[in-house]
């Protein structure tokens, strides 16, 4: 017996500080999200980062709750039962943090009778901090419950042609004629994620034009992948590049993340003398807390302060339609 399994990352059970503490925690105690020794991260959580940052965290959470909840899970689950009324073949839906835990989802699998299992990462791009880890938990919860279970695993999609293609039918109704200057911001990760990731420690970061110039490391370079993304997606939709800012947001202590910084960027393009501008959020396939309050809200507010005139959020693919029908057709096409 087939069965699917969507994998995200997660969310808070609610916006109280407790469910939004307890989430922080588990988030980042993950080795793959703070890469530092387990006796430094558990330092850092206990006296630096939980004691303070739930609370401005569940803050902001509390901006974009829906009356339905996390916007994550919702749009998730939606996207979930959509698929599931295209194919005969179950679908699941497992979080990295949170619930529904990876823990939980795998033991409904087994329940269910599930002998093949195609494993869907909702990331375009590979990063150790998303893609490797929702990965490496669901093969530990796989082999720990179920180890009989065959699996195969759905590759990084970053340049495939029907998700460009879908990405860009998403973005072309509030795009294409609007005169607005295009923003694509990534979510960001520190650049020792990016150096690890390179098998051979020698190119990334470290080879000038390194994401241009062709290497397996390629294959496991975030940094790549999205720019193959942002100009797979300029080259399908007819967008002259002139028109467009690539940036990484959401970065997190003093260590130096990939740039240049959304913020930033933000406050350039309005100082220049950009008064429209739009955001698109390609690393995000939900919309969430960093496109929805970090974005729609607090960079609109960097903007217009900074000179601009208009700005807007596109959304991320969410439930449109050929976004689910290219779901639909990596489980029916799967080949075991």
């Amino acid at each position: 017996m087939k069965g699917a399994l969507l994998l995200n990352l997660g969310s808070p059970d609610s916006t109280d500080v407790p469910d939004v503490r307890k989430y922080l925690d588990e988030f980042l105690m993950d080795e793959r999200v703070l890469d530092i020794k387990e006796w430094k991260r558990k330092l850092l959580l206990k006296l630096i980062i939980l004691p303070k940052r739930p609370q401005a965290s569940a803050e902001a959470y509390a901006k974009v709750w829906t009356d339905e909840g996390s916007p994550l899970i919702v749009t998730s689950e939606k996207q979930q039962k959509l698929v599931q009324e295209d194919t005969e073949i179950p679908v699941f839906l497992g979080m990295r943090y949170g619930s529904p835990s990876t823990a939980s989802v795998v033991a409904e699998i087994k329940k269910a009778g599930v002998t093949e299992l195609l494993i869907l990462p909702l990331y375009p791009h590979y990063a150790m901090s998303s893609y490797e880890s929702a990965v490496v938990k669901t093969m530990e919860e796989l082999r720990e419950q179920a180890p009989d279970i065959v699996t195969k695993l759905v590759q990084p999609f970053y340049k495939d042609p029907e998700y460009i293609h879908a990405l860009w039918e998403s973005i072309k109704p509030k795009h294409e004629g609007s005169g607005a200057h295009l923003m694509m911001s990534f979510h960001g990760i520190p650049e020792r994620h990016v150096k690890k990731s390179d098998p051979s420690h020698a190119h990334c970061l470290v080879t000038p034009n390194c994401c241009d110039t062709c290497h397996p490391a390629h294959a496991t370079c975030y940094r790549h992948q999205c720019m193959t993304t942002a100009k797979e997606l300029m080259k399908y939709g007819g967008i002259d590049e002139k028109n467009v800012t690539i940036s990484f947001q959401s970065r997190l202590l003093r260590d130096p993340w990939l740039s240049p910084y959304t913020d930033f960027e933000i406050q350039r393009l309005a100082k220049e003398g950009v008064k429209k501008l739009q955001v698109i959020c390609p690393a995000f396939i939900s919309d969430c807390l960093e496109t929805l309050e970090e974005i729609a809200m607090e960079g609109k507010e960097e903007f217009l302060e900074h000179g601009g005139e208009e700005f807007e959020l596109i959304p991320c693919l969410n439930t449109h339609p050929l976004w689910i029908k290219w779901m639909v057709d990596k489980i029916e096409k799967w080949e075991s």
